[in-house]
């Protein structure tokens, strides 16, 4: 018997990104949504109490179970909410990071800026 893989797209691998869930959802509840297509390894979901609330990352064994699932479940609606399911890319995530970072900083910046020349001004008006 010959079977052929099929080549996969760069992006494909086991780590999923899922984004639009209920806030009020649990990790059984997703594992029993996400292991309809595999064995799921792990699944981290985003702190309630953070802005990463509603988020999850699914870890399936197989790159082939992952790849079902994004296929099956972007766009899926649970608890009237539309899932985005995404392939995990390290390099995205850590670009947004830093660009987080950098809007802190200038806003700080910023902050500071504001308070000097109001400092400035209160001395010339003396």
């Amino acid at each position: 018997m010959i079977i052929f893989q099929s080549r996969l797209p760069p992006e494909v691998n086991r780590i999923l990104y899922v984004r639009n869930l209920p806030f009020k959802i649990t990790s059984e509840e997703l594992y029993d949504i996400f292991g309809k297509y595999g064995a799921v390894y792990q699944i981290r979901m985003g702190e309630r109490s953070r802005d990463t609330r509603g988020t999850a990352f699914v870890v399936y064994e197989d790159i082939y179970d992952a790849k079902r699932a994004v296929d099956h479940l972007s766009g899926f609606n649970v608890g009237g909410r539309y899932l985005v399911v995404m392939y995990y890319q390290p390099a995205k995530f850590e670009r947004r990071a830093d660009a987080e970072e950098k809007k802190k900083e200038l806003e700080e910046l910023r902050r500071q800026v504001k308070a000097k020349k109001a400092q400035l001004a209160a001395e010339a008006n003396k």
